[in-house]
């Protein structure tokens, strides 16, 4: 009796030492997302929310994330940021101390992205966003990361591009002076174009406000200046009516954008006074090869239209979080030990290959990737024209 009572107690102590990696294989991994599915660019939204469910069904079809051994089940959990930072903010809130998650992908735009970073810093929350160039957001936030390159990169090569490829050397800028991501690549763009061609040879910087429509008193003090150029780092949404307004007034001239300009709402809007104009993005759709073209077909033949950049750096994101996870080895079961984890595999990811291009983390959070020039070409279409790596 004694050692059948011995062994018993043997297997009980085993069992209740093994319980924790059970419990954990029956876990749910909670990823957030926080994103304007409504507001002002509700594309955006779209995007992201797309990406997110190819990804998922991705996970689901290989019977979870395996994590050290250990397969969980993912839950994605979805929060509208309406487009504003302070809902941005609260979102991020909600998702980190109500919905428990994992790790947070978005905001999007910067003017929402910089809010929600202070918050998942704050709460020791990893977060990544796919699209939000402004270095605000990942300034020094060690849990906050981004999947694009930053301002004051894309501003020279803007303002590079320009030079090379039109001989020009007096520029205009209208952007939303009170928007994170126009303001802040307008002024970054204004100094790399004056280190080229001399002070002052920004002869206009205009600015309005958001959700202005009418652009017709800065257009004209632009026409008026003697510009060669006009650079304009807006959204979609602003775009067709910009580029339509200076039509109207006469400018004749090349309008060059952003990588704000990459929704394929852009054209939808502006249409054929679009054509032939240049911008700065992450990827071009038209043409691509490998994995990317996989990605294009697959979002296109699920959504019906080519995923912009928005929706193929959301895919990036996704699966740098999904790297970061993996890459820590193994999960604990406390949620702060293991965001901690996850935050320090995804700094020292190396050489990550994405969709959008490869990528090595700095210790501020930000990627190492190069920038794409695309023209809109006479179908509409976002064709690669050429690159440019740092």
């Amino acid at each position: 009796m004694r050692k059948g009572f011995l062994a018993l107690v043997a297997v009980l102590v085993l069992g209740l030492a093994l319980a924790p990696c059970g419990l954990a294989a029956q876990k749910t991994i909670k990823i957030g997302i926080n994103a304007p599915i409504t507001g002002d660019i509700p594309k955006v939204g779209e995007g992201s929310k797309y990406a997110a469910e190819m990804w998922l069904e991705d996970i689901k079809a290989a019977g979870g994330l395996d994590v050290g051994g250990v397969k969980y089940d993912v839950e994605v959990i979805i929060e509208d940021n309406e487009s504003k930072p302070e809902s941005a903010a609260k979102a991020a809130t909600k998702l980190i101390t109500e919905d428990e998650v994992l790790a947070i992908v978005g905001p999007q735009s910067s003017a929402q992205a910089i809010p929600a970073g202070e918050m998942a810093n704050n709460f020791g929350t990893p977060m990544i966003s796919p699209w939000s160039t402004n270095p605000d957001t990942t300034k020094d936030r060690p849990f906050v990361f981004r999947g694009c390159f930053l301002d004051p990169f894309q501003g020279p090569v803007v303002a590079n591009f320009i030079k090379e490829e039109f001989g020009f050397t007096k520029a205009a800028v209208l952007y939303d002076v009170a928007s994170d991501y126009p303001k802040g690549l307008a002024e970054v763009f204004k100094e790399a174009w004056e280190k080229n061609n001399g002070p002052g040879s920004v002869v206009a910087f205009e600015s309005f406000t958001t959700k202005d429509a009418d652009f017709s008193s800065q257009l004209t003090n632009i026409i008026n200046s003697g510009a060669e150029v006009l650079f304009t780092p807006q959204y979609y949404n602003e775009v067709a009516l910009i580029v339509q307004q200076a039509h109207e007034l006469g400018w004749k001239n090349p309008i060059v954008g952003s990588d704000s300009w990459g929704s394929a709402e852009t054209v939808k809007l502006c249409g054929e006074e679009c054509y032939g104009l240049f911008f700065t993005t992450h990827y071009a759709a038209a043409g691509a090869t490998g994995a990317t073209k996989a990605f294009i077909d697959r979002y296109n033949q699920k959504y019906g239209y080519v995923p912009d950049d928005v929706g193929a750096l959301t895919w990036d994101s996704l699966r740098i979080v999904q790297a970061a996870i993996q890459g820590t080895g193994g999960l604990s079961g406390d949620l702060k030990k293991d965001r901690e984890a996850v935050k320090d595999a995804m700094a020292n990811i190396k050489e990550f290959d994405g969709i959008t291009g490869k990528m090595t983390f700095t210790p501020d959070g930000d990627p190492i990737k190069c920038a794409v020039i695309v023209r809109i070409s006479d179908k509409g279409e976002f064709e690669f024209y050429k690159s440019v790596c740092p």
